[in-house]
């Protein structure tokens, strides 16, 4: 299965900063970052937590395999006045010298790699002997998650691709069969998100214009005459769960996940 193009859509758009900002930041505190500690933000994005890391140490490095993303975060980091090194890169073949980070965050997006079991290994070579990881990952519940569902599985349907079995990077036990082997041990912290907007139809508009998912579903729904059915499905589901009569708001249990390792175990 083709990794998904975060350069597509305006993933930078104000919405998805300012929504996903809390769990950046959730991250960046759970990290406790040292000043002088190494940081790298693994899938960094439009930059929310490397910015939030460059608040407590100036080596930071973000690394993002979308280079317009990346283009974003520069400008912004250079608009906040904060040093912070972006580089193109993927979570199975990290840019960065072995042992070069003291703390590896990753908001949301090292869950998407391809491969979990080339990721843990890359993090485990360029993390120091005494480094953490510290990452969030979404909980497969609530009305969000029946959103996505519902559009992976139409894309699916539509074009007739195997469905995927993800890798849990929610759960402890399976967190724990994946860096255990690299002498790490994992600790999990369950938060939740909330999503906001005046309506649930502005909010799918929202989404639908500019989550890089939703652009590329929606237009391989469109090339298949699907994409209105699937709408008004989207629009039934964010009403059915939205929790303020007055507005909009839906909320999406994730998890933040430490991994420290004993620096006398073997990677």
């Amino acid at each position: 299965m083709a990794a998904p193009d975060w350069g597509a859509g305006r993933y930078e758009s104000a919405a998805e900063q300012v929504q996903l900002l809390p769990a950046a930041r959730a991250v960046a505190e759970s990290a406790a970052i040292r000043p002088g500690e190494r940081v790298l933000d693994l899938g960094c994005g439009t930059g929310n937590a490397a910015l939030l890391a460059a608040e407590y140490s100036g080596q930071v490095t973000g690394i993002d395999p979308a280079l317009r993303l990346l283009d974003v975060a520069r400008s912004r980091a250079a608009s906040e006045h904060k040093k912070v090194a972006f580089l193109p890169g993927e979570a199975a073949a990290l840019p960065v010298a072995d042992a070069s980070a003291d703390v590896i965050v990753s908001v949301f997006a090292v869950i998407f790699a391809s491969d979990p079991g080339a990721a843990a290994r890359e993090m485990s070579r360029v993390l120091a002997p005494r480094g953490r990881i510290v990452l969030s990952a979404w909980i497969p519940s609530g009305t969000m998650f029946e959103v996505t569902s519902a559009l992976s599985g139409a894309i699916r349907d539509a074009t007739g691709a195997p469905a995927a079995t993800p890798f849990a990077w929610h759960d402890h036990d399976a967190l724990t069969s994946l860096l255990a082997p690299h002498g790490f041990t994992v600790e999990v912290a369950r938060y939740e998100l909330a999503w906001t907007a005046p309506s649930a139809g502005e909010f799918l508009g929202q989404q639908a214009s500019n989550h890089p998912l939703a652009v590329a579903g929606l237009s391989v729904l469109e090339r298949h005459g699907q994409a209105e059915q699937l709408r008004a499905r989207l629009l039934a589901m964010l009403e059915d769960g939205n929790e303020d009569p007055g507005r909009f708001r839906i909320t999406s249990p994730y998890v933040i996940a430490t991994a420290k390792r004993d620096p006398d175990e073997q990677r």
